[in-house]
């Protein structure tokens, strides 16, 4: 239960409403135990005015008789009047009991979700390496849900046991103190009974879900790679699997059935049992004098509506165990202080001068080191082209300048400002980012180019002239729905090339200060290329780029170039420079030179 304490703070927030159920759930239980009373005093009254009626039922006083039967009748109309009366009552302050609960437990879901979600923004990269998206999605959603399911339905229908069990009890025991005692004997045991059905449910039901988020992964990348499953003609292996995994959803269905098939008939035989009690025992105190008629059909009502709340106790005590059990893998996730903080909530001005200063990186889950005492300093508007094998640390000076990390040894500094010691929100709103795995969201061509942008509306022109800097305005009006086109998941409607232009238009559409591409040309031909690199002269004027490659025809127009080996500085100067050094540089020049030939 100590994991549900976080919950406090939301339930504070939304006291008075919750308080003004409370309220509500009082006025509905007060109306409630005045209809099993009216129909006590119906059924008394009925029985002695008939009785009365069969006396002067003789023609001497037929008359007499005649006014007590129509006076029954109307006694009748009345009850019957008064206790649709009452129940229209109740279900009026039934209604403001849960437009008041059961909305704050909406709120609170809507607050915890946001909470969470804000968490996950500020959690760093790294984070996001260690857990699994599935895992991440589930505590968001399925999690919260159980959660939600505490302080609504758990927390009304507690407070509402309490209340009609104090009304109903105290005016049972004022009627009849042992016709009291064997209605509510049975209900202990269906309480218990129905908690012990109900842990077993929770386990089925648990081990369904689990299922069904193996069965929604498995579809899920089905579809994700549905042109690598028809490219290695994989797709009737992966429909045998599927087959076998909904076999196992099913079966484990099946088993939960079972047990709620039990379920209810077990219910119903504990309620009948109170109620056969009732009326047996009623039934001798009624001939033995001590209580009535009426009383017996009281009690019968009362044991009605005590058995749905007693019921309750056991689903109530199961969804507060799996409230504490999400909500303690939502504190799990919620209790992480990100590794990466901003420091300085002011304004700063970027301008784009950097420089690394013996930079020496190791990632923190891995511990392998990226950089290894790395230097090198970029001035405003000039480029600086990084080149290197596969894992030699490229991608890191990236992730570095856009602090996704921060540097184990070394400083970095921006504008001469150590980068940790910059507004994060100015730095990463100054830098336009071309990732070398572009990701495309599930919108329109226009929506994707337009993402990095603050503003509502953003101009038709804006959006074309980016496109055509990137070289993939003349695709674009190639489709049908032009800039209006869907990309589907990722972008999987677009090819690798069009991709990585729709992401340089994305980021040179905000204007930034830094732009770094970070092999974002490896998949468009050496025309397109050249075409891109053109138009980014005239744009990256004023602005400092970055630019990784592995491509020489890429980076040798650059101001400086650097060449990593194993995380260090192995070559660095002007192309022609590293070209008559015959170095690393030259040795890639001559390679694709021949690739090229």
């Amino acid at each position: 239960m100590k994991s549900l304490w976080y919950l406090n703070k939301y339930l504070f927030k939304y006291k008075w409403r919750l308080l003004l159920g409370v309220v509500f759930i009082s006025l509905n239980n007060t109306f409630n135990i005045f209809i099993p009373q009216v129909v006590r005093y119906t059924i008394d009254s009925v029985k002695e005015s008939l009785t009365t009626y069969y006396l002067f039922e003789q023609d001497a006083f037929s008359g007499f008789a005649n006014d007590i039967g129509a006076t029954t009748g109307k006694l009748a109309l009345i009850a019957g009047g008064t206790i649709i009366g009452l129940a229209i009552l109740k279900g009026f302050f039934l209604f403001l009991t849960r437009q008041t609960i059961i909305i704050v437990s909406r709120l609170i879901e809507y607050d915890l979700k946001n909470e969470i979600f804000d968490q996950y923004q500020v959690l760093s990269l790294a984070f996001y390496k260690r857990n699994k998206t599935g895992d991440l999605m589930n505590r968001i959603s399925d999690d919260v849900s159980k959660v939600r399911m505490y302080i609504g339905p758990a927390i009304m229908y507690t407070a509402n046991l309490t209340l009609l069990f104090v009304l109903v009890i105290s005016t049972m025991l004022k009627v009849n103190t042992e016709l009291t005692l064997y209605v509510l004997l049975p209900l202990p045991l269906l309480s218990f009974l129905i908690y012990y059905v109900s842990n077993i449910i929770n386990k089925k039901s648990d081990y369904v879900q689990r299922q069904l988020s193996t069965l929604s992964s498995f579809t899920q990348e089905a579809f994700s790679g549905i042109r690598i499953l028809k490219a290695y003609n994989r797709e009737q292996d992966s429909l045998f699997s599927l087959e076998q995994e909904c076999e196992s959803y099913k079966y484990l269905n099946l088993d939960l059935v079972k047990i709620n098939a039990l379920f209810h008939p077990l219910m119903l035989l504990l309620i009948g049992i109170s109620t056969t009690l009732t009326i047996y025992i009623g039934g001798i105190l009624a001939i033995q004098g001590e209580i009535t008629i009426g009383n017996i059909a009281e009690f019968v009502i009362y044991v009605n509506m005590l058995t749905w709340p007693i019921a309750a106790v056991g689903w109530v005590t199961s969804l507060v165990q799996r409230a504490a059990a999400s909500q303690a893998r939502i504190n799990e996730f919620l209790n992480i202080v990100p590794e990466i903080t901003n420091s300085n909530m002011g304004s700063s001005d970027i301008h784009g001068n950097i420089e690394f200063q013996n930079v020496t990186f190791d990632y923190p889950d891995s511990g392998i080191r990226a950089l290894n005492n790395v230097s090198f300093s970029v001035k405003q508007g000039k480029s600086l082209a990084i080149m290197g094998r596969t894992g030699s640390g490229k991608s890191t000076i990236a992730n570095l300048i856009g602090r996704i990390y921060d540097i184990s040894n070394g400083d970095i500094l921006i504008d001469k400002t150590p980068i940790d010691k910059i507004n994060l929100d100015d730095l990463r709103s100054n830098i336009g980012y071309v990732p070398q795995e572009v990701f495309l969201f599930s919108e329109t061509i226009a929506n994707n180019i337009s993402f990095g942008l603050t503003e509502i509306d953003v101009s038709k022109k804006t959006i074309e002239e980016a496109a055509k800097n990137a070289a993939i305005y003349n695709n674009i009006m190639e489709f049908p729905d032009r800039f209006e086109t869907f990309v589907g998941e990722r972008g999987i409607t677009l090819s690798g090339g069009q991709k990585q232009r729709i992401s340089i238009a994305r980021a040179i559409i905000r204007s930034p200060q830094i732009l770094i591409f970070d092999d974002c040309l490896s998949s468009v031909d050496t025309e397109t290329e050249e075409e891109i690199l053109n138009n980014l002269k005239i744009i990256l004027q004023d602005k400092t780029s970055i630019i990784i490659s592995h491509r020489v025809s890429s980076v040798k127009h650059a101001d400086h170039i650097i060449i990593l080996d194993e995380g260090r500085v192995a070559e660095e100067g002007k192309h022609a420079y590293l070209i008559d050094k015959k170095g690393i540089y030259f040795d890639l020049f001559k390679k694709q030179q021949l690739e090229n030939s």
